[in-house]
C-alpha cells in the first residue's frame, strides 16, 4: 500500500513537471516538440494561394547580370515588367547610394508600381545614420492604430529594436509603403514563425508581407483581442510577441519566375496581372537561406507562406487548453489501466494503441481543419507516468544496464559508453574503415628527467602533466586512445563523426603546446624540470573499432596511417620542431593554420617519402619567420645552395630558429 501510494505520489509530480514543462516551454523538450510535430506539414496537401509571385534573382540571373548587388538599372528594367501587378514586395534593401541617375531610375520604376512595399532592417547594431527626412518617410508606413490599441492592453509584446538600415531617400520615397524583413528563430533555430510587426524606436512598424496585404485588401490591422488581430475578414492568431506560426507548403510548390525571364521579356502579363509579387535573391552568394520545418528555404518564401496562409485560410489554431487535457489524460491512462489489468504486456499494447489512435487523430484535425495540437507531450506524460507505474517490471533490464554501464566504464572513453550503451551490439569485434586525424605527442629527454626524480615525484608530475594534454584532445572532439609510458596518442573523427577532424587535430595540438608552456611556467616556479614534447599528426584511411580477444577488447585503430603519425612525432627531434603534420593533413586543413613547409623524408615502413610541414602558432614573428624560411627553402629546392645557406643562415639568426640552423647545415653539405 505504502508502495502505490508513493507511486500516486510520484505520478502526481511527473503530471506537474510535464505541464510546468510544456507551459513553461522549457528547453530542451520545448524543441524536441517542435521537430516532432514537423510531421504535419509533410502530411498535408495545401497549396499556395494563386494569386502570389516569387521572383527571383536565381543563378541564371547572376549568370546574366553579375554578381549582387547589381547596377540599379537591371532591377529597374525588371521592375518594368511588373506594373500590371497589385502589389510588389522588395526583399531587398537599398541603403547606400550610387550614381544619382541610377537612384533616380530605380526609384522611378518602384514608383510607377501600382502598390510597392521597400523592405529594411531591424538590427542590434547598424553605423547608418539615418536622417530626418528618412524617418520621415519611414515614418508614414507606422501602424498608429494597432500600437494605440496594443498600448492599452499592454499585449502581445511586439519585439523592440533599437537600431535599423533603411534605403535611401529617393528610394524610400518612391515606396508606397515599407516593411521590415526581420524576424526570429524558434528555440531549435528554426524560423517556424512570422511577426505582424516590430518596434522600432517610439512606433510599431509592420512587416513587409503585413504591408503587403494592407495594400492588397485596401484593408488596416486591427486588434480582436489579447491574441488576435485582423485584416479585413481575415483573423489572425498571435503568440505573446506578435508572432504568427507559418504553415509551410511542399517548397516545389511555391510559384517562382527567373528574374532573368522577367527583364527578358518572358513572362506573360496575364501570369503577373493583379498578383503580389515578390522580389528577392536566391543566388548562393547572396540570399538570406532559412532554416525551416521543410528544410533549407530562401528568405523571401517566408513572407510568400504568410500571406498565403492569410489570404488561403491556411492559418494555424491552436486551441492549447485540448492539448492540457490529453496531457492529463495520458498521464492518469497507466494508473486506470494498473487497476484493470494485471498483465504488463496487455497494459504496453494498450498504451501504445492508445496513443496510435492519438496521434492519427491529432494529424486528421492539422490536416483537415488547420489545428495545432502537440503530440509531444501527451507522448512524454503517457511514457513517464508509465515508467513510473510498470518500474517494478522493469528492474531487472535496469540492474542490466547498470551492470553495463559499471563493468565498461572503466576503460572505455565517456563518448564511446555513451555509444554502446544506446546500441549494444556495437561490442562485437571487428571495425570499419574510416578516415581519421591520428595524434601522437610525446616527452623529450624524458629518461633524463625521470632519473633525477623519486617514483612519487615522477608520477605527480606525469598526472598533472597529462590532466591538461587530454583536455586539449577532449575540448577538440577527439578520442584518447592511450598511454604509451610518456607519450599519447589520440585520433579525431571517431566515434563521434567530426567533419573537420584535421582542422580539430592541429587546434589540438596547438593547444596542448600552449596549456604546456602555462605549465611549465608553474613547474618553474616549484622547482620541477621543464617539460619539450613533439607531435606528429597524419591524416588517413585507417580501421577504427573494437579490437581484442572475446573476453576483453579495446576500440582503437591500426593501420599504416596511424604508424606514419607515430614516425612523424619522431621526426620532430630531428628537425627542432614541436608540432610536424604530414602533406596528407596539410591537404586537409583549412588556410586559417600557419605552416612552412620542410622536406620529403622516407620513415620506417613506407616506400615512398612524405612531405611534412610544421604547424606552427599564427603570430606575426612567427608568419614574418615563415616567410623568410620559404623564400631559402625555395633556394633549396632549385640547386641553389650558396644562395639557401645564406638565407638560412640570417633565418637561423634572426629568428632564433634551430629548424633554419638545420637548413643551413644541409645547404653546406651539398655543397
Amino acid at each position: 500500500m505504502k508502495k502505490q501510494f508513493s507511486a500516486y505520489i510520484l505520478i502526481v509530480s511527473v503530471l506537474a513537471l510535464i505541464v510546468w514543462l510544456w507551459s513553461e516551454k522549457v528547453e530542451p523538450f520545448h524543441s524536441f516538440s517542435l521537430r516532432f510535430n514537423d510531421v504535419n506539414f509533410h502530411l498535408q496537401s495545401k497549396e499556395p494561394h494563386p494569386d502570389i509571385v516569387f521572383i527571383a534573382i536565381d543563378e541564371p540571373s547572376v549568370n546574366r547580370y553579375g554578381r549582387w548587388p547589381w547596377r540599379r538599372e537591371y532591377v529597374a528594367q525588371g521592375l518594368e515588367h511588373l506594373q500590371s501587378a497589385n502589389v510588389v514586395l522588395l526583399d531587398m534593401i537599398f541603403s547606400e547610394p550610387t550614381s544619382p541617375e541610377e537612384d533616380i531610375f530605380l526609384g522611378d520604376a518602384i514608383a510607377a508600381q501600382q502598390n510597392s512595399v521597400c523592405g529594411f532592417f531591424l538590427r542590434h547594431r547598424s553605423t547608418q545614420v539615418i536622417s530626418e527626412l528618412q524617418k520621415e518617410l519611414l515614418y508614414d508606413s507606422a501602424l498608429d492604430l494597432l500600437q494605440s490599441q496594443v498600448v492599452k492592453a499592454k499585449r502581445p509584446a511586439f519585439v523592440h529594436a533599437q537600431y535599423a538600415e533603411i534605403n535611401i531617400e529617393s528610394i524610400l520615397s518612391s515606396c508606397t509603403m515599407s516593411g521590415t524583413f526581420s524576424t526570429l528563430r524558434a528555440s531549435d533555430q528554426l524560423f517556424r514563425s512570422y511577426p505582424i510587426a516590430f518596434y522600432y524606436g517610439e512606433h510599431l512598424y509592420p512587416s513587409l508581407a503585413m504591408q503587403g496585404l494592407r495594400l492588397y485588401l485596401n484593408q488596416d490591422i486591427t486588434r480582436v483581442d489579447d491574441d488576435h488581430v485582423a485584416i479585413g475578414e481575415h483573423r489572425i492568431a498571435l503568440d505573446e510577441k506578435g508572432f504568427v506560426r507559418l504553415n509551410y507548403y511542399e517548397p516545389s510548390q511555391y510559384q517562382t519566375i527567373s528574374f532573368a525571364d522577367l527583364i527578358e521579356g518572358k513572362v506573360p502579363q496575364e501570369q503577373l496581372k493583379d498578383k503580389i509579387v515578390i522580389v528577392g535573391i536566391t543566388d548562393v552568394g547572396a540570399s538570406d537561406v532559412r532554416a525551416t520545418p521543410m528544410g533549407a528555404m530562401n528568405g523571401p518564401l517566408l513572407h510568400y507562406t504568410f500571406i498565403s496562409n492569410v489570404l488561403s485560410g491556411h492559418l494555424i489554431k491552436e486551441p492549447r487548453n485540448v492539448t492540457l487535457v490529453l496531457i492529463l489524460l495520458m498521464a492518469l491512462l497507466p494508473m486506470l489501466m494498473f487497476y484493470l489489468s494485471k498483465r504488463i504486456a496487455v497494459r504496453v499494447a494498450i498504451y501504445v494503441v492508445t496513443y496510435l489512435i492519438l496521434h492519427v487523430l491529432i494529424r486528421w484535425f492539422f490536416i483537415n481543419k488547420t489545428i495545432y495540437i502537440d503530440a509531444f507531450f501527451p507522448l512524454i506524460a503517457l511514457l513517464l507516468s508509465a515508467i513510473v507505474i510498470e518500474v517494478g517490471s522493469f528492474i531487472g533490464q535496469e540492474e542490466q544496464g547498470r551492470f553495463i554501464k559499471h563493468a565498461f566504464s572503466n576503460y572505455l572513453s565517456p563518448q564511446l559508453l555513451n555509444k554502446l550503451m544506446a546500441s549494444p551490439e556495437s561490442l562485437s569485434l571487428g571495425g570499419e574503415k574510416k578516415e581519421l586525424s591520428i595524434l601522437f605527442s610525446d616527452i623529450r629527454s624524458f629518461t633524463t628527467i625521470s632519473e633525477g626524480m623519486t617514483p612519487q615525484e615522477l608520477t605527480s608530475m606525469m598526472n598533472r602533466y597529462f590532466t591538461p594534454m587530454t583536455a586539449s584532445v577532449l575540448e577538440y572532439g577527439g578520442m584518447l586512445d592511450k598511454y604509451i609510458g610518456d607519450a599519447v596518442m589520440a585520433f579525431f573523427n571517431a566515434p563521434v563523426d567530426l567533419a573537420d577532424h584535421p582542422d580539430a587535430a592541429c587546434e589540438s595540438a596547438l593547444d596542448m603546446i600552449e596549456r604546456l608552456d602555462e605549465l611549465n611556467q608553474v613547474f618553474a616556479k616549484e622547482g620541477l624540470p621543464f617539460i619539450e614534447i613533439g607531435i606528429g599528426i597524419n591524416t588517413a584511411e585507417v580501421v577504427v573499432g573494437n579490437m581484442g580477444s572475446i573476453s576483453r577488447f579495446n576500440y582503437t585503430v591500426i593501420g599504416d596511417g596511424v604508424n606514419l603519425a607515430s614516425r612523424v612525432e619522431g621526426l620532430n627531434k630531428t628537425y627542432h620542431s614541436h608540432i610536424l603534420i604530414t602533406e596528407f593533413t596539410k591537404a586537409k586543413i583549412s588556410s586559417r593554420f600557419l605552416t612552412r613547409k620542410l622536406e620529403a623524408v622516407k620513415v620506417k615502413g613506407k616506400a615512398e617519402s612524405v612531405l611534412l610541414y610544421e604547424l606552427m602558432r599564427d603570430s606575426e614573428r612567427n608568419r614574418a619567420c615563415v616567410t623568410a624560411f620559404d623564400a631559402a627553402m625555395d633556394a633549396y629546392e632549385k640547386g641553389d645552395y650558396i644562395q639557401a645557406a645564406e638565407k638560412f643562415a640570417i633565418v637561423s639568426t634572426e629568428y632564433n630558429d634551430r629548424t633554419a640552423d638545420l637548413f643551413t647545415q644541409k645547404a653546406n653539405e651539398h655543397l
